[in-house]
Formats: C-alpha cells, sequence, structure tokens
C-alpha cells in the first residue's frame, strides 16, 4: 500500500505565499512524476505542476511566475512553493504520484486527501 499525505494547507491573504508539502510512504520500489493538482468550487480539478525524478518541471500557465515546484527524492516528498497568492488560487490542492509499489506489475498513480487553500483577507 501506498500512501500520500498532504500538509500545508489553510487561509492566507492575497499576496502571500504558501508551501505545500506531500509525503509518500508504504511499500515503495520508486516513484516516477510526482505533482499537484487543485480544484476550485463548482469547477473540475486542474493540473498544476508536476515534477521527474531527475527534476525537470513543468507549471501551468496560472502557476508560471508564482509557483515552484520541488521535490526530495530521499525523504519521498515533493512541495509547491506558492508565491503572490490570488483569491482565484483558493481550492483544495492534491498531490498525485506515479509509483511503482512492491508487488505491483506496473507503477501506478496515486493520490492524497486533498489540503484545502483559501486566499482571502
Amino acid at each position: 500500500q501506498v500512501h500520500l499525505l498532504e500538509s500545508g494547507g489553510g487561509l492566507v491573504q492575497p499576496g502571500g505565499s504558501q508551501r505545500l508539502s506531500c509525503a509518500a510512504s508504504g511499500s515503495i520500489i520508486s516513484i516516477n512524476h510526482m505533482g499537484w493538482y487543485r480544484q476550485a468550487p463548482g469547477k473540475e480539478r486542474e493540473w498544476v505542476a508536476d515534477i521527474t525524478k531527475g527534476g525537470s518541471t513543468r507549471l501551468a500557465v496560472a502557476g508560471e511566475g508564482r509557483f515552484i515546484i520541488s521535490r526530495d527524492n530521499a525523504k519521498n516528498t515533493v512541495y509547491l512553493q506558492m508565491n503572490s497568492l490570488k483569491p482565484e488560487d483558493t481550492g483544495v490542492y492534491y498531490c498525485n504520484a506515479n509509483v511503482h509499489a512492491r508487488g505491483a506489475w506496473l507503477p501506478t498513480d496515486y493520490w492524497g486527501q486533498g489540503t484545502q487553500v483559501t486566499v482571502s483577507s
């Protein structure tokens, strides 16, 4: 079994910063890409950013210049540093990881339970 546990959500004022963390645990052989998605109220879940095992990153247009994704492979953890936050960044942020678990033939995508980020004054 593999579990992803997010932390770092909460209430932040517009223009502020917040750092999300997501730690993978369990019977892990290796982790390929890791990433973040978010879902705003009344909207579909959307991709925010991802990072390969080697450290190559991609960001959605909405986060360019403001968000930074990074990972610590030794800790099986991915981070999302969010700066200059806007009210439209409000939503539940979900961690995603493509994990090769022990006993599995192929890697599988796993999801965290989500962490709420609210940007409001």
